[in-house]
């Protein structure tokens, strides 16, 4: 297990207060909520498809202004945060430039903040190695399987050492193996780093795995119905999931998820 980071390196915390989102034709995205996000903490977001996770996401990320309500993302001290960049976002699909390499896509983002070839290229491949990419820097999106594209999207997402990452349903299109694979290793990155993470995801399993924190909203509008530690051991390993605790927490997560979609 990494050595604890020290405080003064943690992530983001996130505040929302009595948030709303209505978009045009009167549809009710979320009704108002109130979420308090720890720095460095992990947290997990489920609910039924259309209750509003991904739209909650845009707007932590700043993508979508609520209709009512605020959003305050509280960064940390700069102390040890030199280059860093808040936020970072991975999506469902990797969204690769099928045009550049493994190496060029994950310096993308450092090359638009005009960063030096020698400096974005150095930080890509250190990134792409901490997702064991580190044998791929020359090759094109094509010649990638779809869990390796999702790493190189972590990849990029993690060259710029952000405070906030923000995952919407990474590893849903991927088979089971290959998501338990990067499950794991993104909870390693997390230990590693403890950047704040906030991971929304349809799968009761993967949210127990990966968070400390589960959150489970109802259908729209979208409110929140149940919000719950996860009482497993910080260390996540893949035997975990076969054990009596993880089988239990799942039980709880679910019965949530399922009070969800039954919820007017």
């Amino acid at each position: 297990m990494p050595d604890p980071v020290p405080a003064a390196l943690a992530g983001s915390s996130v505040t929302l207060r009595g948030v709303r989102k209505e978009f045009p034709g009167g549809v009710v995205a979320i009704d108002p909520m109130d979420l308090d996000v720890a720095a460095g903490e992990f947290l997990a977001i489920l609910g039924p498809s259309g209750c509003g996770k991904s739209t909650l996401l845009r707007m932590i990320s700043g993508l979508e202004r609520p209709t009512a309500g605020t959003v305050e993302v509280h960064r940390p001290s700069t102390t040890g945060h030199a280059g860093r960049f808040d936020i970072a976002y991975v999506f469902q699909d990797a969204h690769l430039l099928p045009w550049r390499t493994v190496l060029s896509n994950a310096a993308m983002p450092l090359e638009l903040r005009g960063i030096g070839r020698a400096e974005r290229q150095a930080r890509a491949a250190d990134a792409l190695a901490n997702v064991g990419l580190g044998d791929a820097l020359a090759r094109y999106p094509n010649q990638l399987s779809g869990g390796m594209r999702m790493r190189v999207s972590l990849a990029r997402a993690m060259v710029t050492d952000p405070t906030l990452l923000l995952l919407d349903e990474p590893f849903a299109a991927l088979d089971e193996i290959t998501r338990q694979r990067l499950d794991e290793q993104l909870r390693e990155l997390w230990q590693a780093r403890r950047m704040t993470v906030i991971f929304v995801t349809h799968s009761t399993t993967e949210a127990v795995f990966l968070a400390d924190r589960a959150v489970v909203m109802s259908k729209r509008p979208g409110r929140i119905i149940s919000d719950r530690a996860v009482a497993l051991a910080p260390a996540r390993v893949g035997a975990l999931r076969g054990t009596a605790d993880f089988v239990h927490e799942t039980r709880i997560v679910y019965e949530a998820l399922e009070r969800g979609e039954a919820s007017a």
